[in-house]
């Protein structure tokens, strides 16, 4: 069994992998699901026996052409790759997220520059920091609009809203493995595991696949109980002079029925039919 965050994160990662994803031929009867330690080996030019001493915690002193050359084998896109590096030691140090982050008035100001469309700044751990009039209204539906993760897995609107919130989920725990990733020692991210951990088995499950991934920039597509389906693709821009904070803003494609509603809810918003 792995005993170190590095060891699961190969084990879990080699489980995903069929040998005809990486171009080998299957042989003989598998017991397990995944990629054999041996293929790994073989395909990242190590022996089968320094690769299981990875896996296992025995080796904790990887040198970075090692792990590169295990991250082609495993297929990691940018943002595993990263993460397997900082969980190796090997990457930059990143600035600790602070536990209660602030987020400056130039960048609240900047918010409210964009008034016909939802502009948020959020943190590693997906909390909402701060938005605009508009950002308010979009997320009315929640009970509580504090933590993209606690949004989509804990309260009751989340489904809806979310129009594809199995996509949605996945999104959410793999932000939030790659927020520990940058920050361990993250006490407010590690309670918010457990907490989402105890409450939902499907948050359980996905944690487990030790997916990383940062923020993308595919549109989704949203339900909203007072304007009815959206669909908005967004930027997110680093916010340079916070660490880990970073400013998310949505746009709707010119003259489309999710412009249209778009500009219904900012009207909504604006004479107070959204509280």
């Amino acid at each position: 069994m792995p005993t170190t965050a590095l060891g699961a994160f190969l084990t879990a990662r080699r489980a995903r992998l069929t040998p005809g994803d990486v171009g080998l031929v299957s042989s003989g009867t598998r017991r397990v699901a995944g990629l054999r330690r041996e293929e790994v080996a073989v395909l990242a030019g190590v022996s089968v026996d320094y690769y299981t001493r990875l896996e296992q915690g025995r080796e904790r002193n990887p040198s970075s052409s090692v792990l590169a050359a295990v991250a082609r084998a495993l297929d990691l896109g940018p943002d595993a790759h990263d993460h397997l590096f900082r969980l190796a030691g090997l990457a930059p140090g990143s600035t600790p997220t602070p536990a209660r982050p602030q987020v400056g008035q130039s960048l609240r100001e900047l918010l409210d520059a964009w008034p016909d469309t939802p502009a948020v700044v959020i943190d590693r751990r997906l909390d909402l920091l701060a938005g605009n009039a508009l950002a308010d209204a979009f997320y009315a539906d929640f009970a509580e609009a504090d933590n993209l993760v606690r949004m989509a897995f804990l309260d009751p609107a989340g489904t809806t809203f979310f129009a594809d919130w199995r996509r949605t989920a996945e999104a959410c725990v793999a932000n939030l493995r790659l927020a520990l990733g940058h920050d361990p020692h993250d006490r407010r991210a590690r309670e918010l595991v457990e907490e989402m951990g105890a409450a939902s088995p499907e948050f359980r499950r996905l944690w487990g696949r030790h997916d990383v991934q940062g923020k993308t920039h595919e549109a989704k597509t949203f339900r909203h109980s007072a304007v009815g389906e959206l669909t908005l693709s967004y930027h997110a821009f680093d916010v340079r002079d916070a660490p880990g904070q970073q400013l998310i803003v949505y746009r709707a494609e010119p003259h489309s029925r999710s412009a249209e509603a778009l500009r219904l809810l900012g009207t909504l918003a604006a004479s107070r039919w959204l509280r």
